[in-house]
């Protein structure tokens, strides 16, 4: 506490009166009554508090399984853009924990495991951008990555570990960030980026640019999948593929396949979907050249499937199936033993889509508003719309 002595007019080395030697407004021989007016008295002030240090942070991303569609389409000005919708699933998941170190240079992010550098990268970009928004001090630390998202498969691991990352240094700071911040900053430290971020809506996502071309509804058809794996499951570096063909004719056959999936998702047609899946699928083929292609989709058309879905940049893929349909789980069933008659391996079977797909794990807040109590693992409801998605 600091306490400054003022004196009241007439009285102090600095008023009228002294500069004056003595003369002034009052006689130089004052009662007692007025010289105890003239006493003085302290007025106390606040030191300024220090900036506090941000504490340990959480965060939670989900992964996906592959693509529904992908490929180049056309915004609203008829530019091209390379984009994507995704199959959300909630697990296999990521769990991020960042533990900031006071006097450690904000550039300096330790990453476990070593070799998650774009985890890495994104962590030092969002303890800039979160040190920006509330004042506090920008430190370095060390980011901890757990989870059981597998490499290389197509399944979003990558953004995976950038969103966690970046959801676990902003947790530190007191912050959400909006879906915009957390997706530009995932762009910046991957150069293309799932739509994880969001929730699991299905969206056509412009994935080298963080921004939503189009929300298609409010969600998927409910889908039975049986999960499995192309090329014997070698992983595939995404960013050495090429960039998708944009021809005329390309452009033409994806927004035909976009007009298709957005009816699909409005009238909740299963089998539309998977048909839609099937030829974005087929037309990746040119690229990916997954041997066991055509027999993948001739089992699933033996085992009364609706199609089949791939990562168009990995080796993971399922065979898609109507949960409503009649036998569906002994059609599953029959596609279990297919794909191991063809030694495709498979992996799982799940359920996605449906009404209640909305929910993703740890979502972002609007507007980055800090917490007042932060629940750090519950799963929170965040809708985006066509008019209210800041990623537009």
């Amino acid at each position: 506490m600091h306490h400054a002595r003022v004196a009241a007019e007439g009285g102090g080395a600095c008023s009228p009166r002294a500069r004056a030697g003595g003369r002034g407004r009052h006689p130089p021989s004052q009662p007692a009554e007025a010289r105890a007016a003239v006493t003085l008295f302290s007025v106390t002030t606040s030191a300024p508090e220090p900036t506090p240090t941000p504490a340990p942070g959480t965060g939670h991303a989900p992964s996906h399984h592959g693509e529904l569609l992908q490929g180049v389409f056309t915004d609203a000005d008829g530019r091209p853009h390379a984009g994507l919708v995704t199959l959300p699933v909630a697990t296999p998941a990521t769990r991020a924990d960042f533990t900031p170190r006071p006097g450690t240079p904000p550039t300096t992010v330790t990453v476990v495991p070593a070799d998650r550098a774009k985890a890495a990268r994104a962590a030092r970009l969002a303890v800039a951008a979160c040190a920006a928004r509330t004042g506090r001090p920008a430190y370095g630390g060390i980011l901890r990555l757990t989870g059981a998202v597998p490499l290389g498969l197509g399944m979003g691991s990558s953004t995976s570990d950038v969103l966690a990352a970046v959801r676990a240094v902003a947790d530190a700071y007191g912050l959400r960030l909006d879906p915009g911040t957390t997706a530009r900053l995932a762009v910046r430290a991957e150069r293309a980026s799932d739509p994880l971020m969001l929730d699991a809506r299905p969206v056509l996502f412009a994935q080298r640019e963080g921004r939503v071309l189009e929300v298609l509804g409010r969600a998927l058809p409910r889908l039975l999948v049986v999960g499995c794996l192309l090329g014997g499951g070698a992983p595939v570096d995404t960013l050495a593929l090429p960039a998708p063909a944009a021809g005329p004719a390309d452009l033409r056959a994806y927004a035909r396949l976009r007009d298709l999936l957005r009816r699909a998702v409005t009238d909740g047609d299963t089998a539309l979907l998977g048909r839609v899946a099937t030829a974005s699928a087929r037309r990746a083929q040119r690229m990916l050249r997954h041997p066991e292609f055509d027999a993948l989709v001739a089992l699933a058309r033996r085992t009364g499937a609706v199609g089949v879905q791939i990562s168009h940049s990995g080796s993971v893929a399922g065979v898609l199936h109507d949960p409503t349909a009649p036998g569906a789980e002994a059609r599953t069933e029959a596609t279990r033993r297919a794909l191991g008659a063809h030694r495709i391996p498979y992996t799982r079977t799940f359920t996605a889509g449906g009404a209640d797909s909305t929910t993703a794990p740890n979502p972002p807040a609007e507007n980055g508003d800090r917490l007042a109590s932060r629940p750090r693992t519950q799963p929170v409801r965040h809708p985006c719309t066509a008019n209210s998605c800041c990623l537009h």
